[in-house]
């Protein structure tokens, strides 16, 4: 396997803010902790605090969750059961419940959170490092993971559950099973056998990470989201995070950088079987949109002591509640996700919570054995491949050794022509200056349309080079975007069983730098 890695910027591919992050721009560093590196997590790991009394809520919980799996790994069991101790620490990525798990930078999350255990753990041996998997169960967006691309095809999960995805029956599955081109076990043992999606999520990314110590993790239980109880309290009676994140997102902008996220006055739903909506105040009361569902202050305030679990941080929120019951000193994300925990920072000061180290996923571009052949035939590498199609077909024509077909010259000619015929045309019949100009743009015209039937037919020329080039760009660049956002895991590890050992290879966390991986 070759690997080549390129600077973020020289993709084209994300955001001036990412990449102002990873240059370490001076105008981003108020708005986050510490950029990522190896020697920051000593400091790190000073600063975050977390009591044994929390320690034992989340060993119980995950205990709990994990008793849907039928037999656990003994790797995951021994991280569980490492969270008891004081030295152990997580780091952690996640993800949305996407069917048959989404897009490949699910993936590529998680493979990035279990190299940088790898890393941590050998520079600081008297730690221990556990990957999480932040399973997002409650939220309710199911259009965003219904549905994957398979070897060129779509697959969609029909269902008219609604709530939090992760309380879905996976009833309905089956059925996107059957029509699966092959029997692919991961996923038969864990939609047929699981009852809700969260179950059949956790049983998918234990079978495929379990062997590299992957702990998932679902905050949608009563015990965890006890520790949520002052924040929802605060968020109920005076819009913190609301105001604070207003703050810094206009600070943001004055800078030239567009949030990623708005904030609600009220930043929660409510959440019950069948039901997430959000909360808004009106007319001195607490409501639940889309419902009848209303409460006092009095009663919404007493539901949060009792029952916190009706209760669900949206994405302003979620951050900090992640923070709260782990044990957490870094988050992986998309680019998306780093720039909105950007905007964070302060809710975090408010609550004296550790702002975790923000490190942005390892991002990839996978090039097969036939593909890496096309590639070469063409003469091209795979940093070229990141350039536009029309400037590939360009440098191409140059190494076919075909100029680009230009007429400037003859219409500089012709153009200097008339000119001296519109100043015959003046000296005998100024009348006739309007003719002169009218013939000299029929010229100019039918030049331009001479300029493109021979740009044709020389590209017919090489029309099969083209066609191949167009081709090759739509395989590593499915409808013009990155793999990781298009394509699903079994398109490559169906034929590469070492897909996920061979990311786990050429990833580095730290080096911040996109890889290309391409078979020989």
């Amino acid at each position: 396997m070759k690997i080549t890695k390129m600077d973020y910027a020289a993709t084209g591919a994300f955001s001036q803010t990412i990449t102002d992050y990873l240059a370490q721009n001076e105008k981003l560093k108020p708005f986050y902790n510490r950029f990522p590196g190896i020697n920051v997590f000593e400091a790190q790991l000073q600063e975050k605090e977390f009591s044994s009394e929390q320690r034992q809520v989340l060993h119980k919980a995950l205990q709990e969750q994990y008793s849907s799996v039928s037999e656990i790994n003994p790797k995951v069991q021994q991280n569980i059961d490492l969270l008891l101790q004081p030295n152990t620490f997580t780091i952690t990525t996640g993800h949305q419940l996407n069917i048959f798990t989404g897009p490949l930078y699910f993936v590529y999350k998680i493979i990035t959170g279990i190299n940088t255990c790898k890393q941590l753990q050998a520079a600081y041996p008297d730690y221990n490092f556990v990957p999480v998997y932040w399973m997002a169960t409650e939220d309710h967006d199911f259009a965003e993971i219904n549905h994957f691309n398979l070897f060129g095809k779509g697959y969609k999960w029909q269902t008219e559950q609604t709530g939090a995805v992760g309380r879905f029956s996976t009833e309905g599955l089956d059925q996107l099973l059957d029509e699966m081109p092959e029997k692919f076990a991961v996923f038969e043992e864990a939609y047929r056998n699981s009852k809700t999606l969260t179950d059949a999520t956790r049983a998918i990314t234990h079978s495929l990470f379990a062997d590299y110590g992957l702990v998932s993790i679902d905050g949608d239980q009563a015990e965890l989201k006890k520790a949520l109880t002052p924040v929802i309290e605060k968020e109920l009676t005076e819009n913190l995070s609301h105001k604070l994140v207003s703050e810094t997102s206009a600070q943001l902008e004055e800078l030239g950088y567009k949030p990623q996220v708005y904030s609600r006055e009220i930043n929660l739903f409510y959440l019950k079987d069948g039901l997430r909506e959000r909360i808004v105040q009106e007319d001195g009361k607490y409501k639940v949109l889309n419902t009848d569902i209303s409460f006092t202050q009095e009663e919404i305030l007493q539901l949060a002591k009792e029952h916190p679990e009706q209760f669900s941080p949206n994405v302003i929120l979620r951050p900090l509640y992640e923070e709260l019951i782990l044990p957490n000193l870094a988050y992986i994300g998309g680019g998306a996700e780093v720039v909105y925990w950007f905007q964070l920072k302060k809710v975090f000061e408010a609550y004296k919570v550790a702002f975790p180290v923000l490190m942005l996923r390892n991002s990839a571009m996978y090039i097969n054995r036939g593909n890496a052949s096309r590639m070469h035939k063409l003469g091209l590498s795979a940093e070229q491949m990141f350039k536009p199609f029309l400037d590939l077909k360009k440098y191409l024509s140059s190494q076919l050794h075909e100029e680009e077909i230009t007429l400037k010259a003859q219409q500089k000619t012709v153009e200097d022509a008339f000119k001296e015929v519109e100043k015959l045309a003046k000296s005998i019949d100024p009348t006739l200056v309007k003719a002169v100009a009218a013939e000299e743009q029929k010229a100019y015209n039918a030049l331009q349309i001479l300029e493109k039937k021979l740009s044709k037919a020389r590209d017919s020329k090489h029309e099969q080079t083209f066609k191949q080039l167009e081709n090759l760009k739509e395989k590593l660049f499915p409808g013009g975007s990155l793999q990781e956002r298009h394509d699903n895991l079994l398109s490559y590890q169906a034929n590469n069983p070492d897909f996920i050992p061979a990311l786990v290879d050429a990833f580095d966390p730290f080096d911040l730098k996109f890889t290309i991986l391409e078979e020989e």
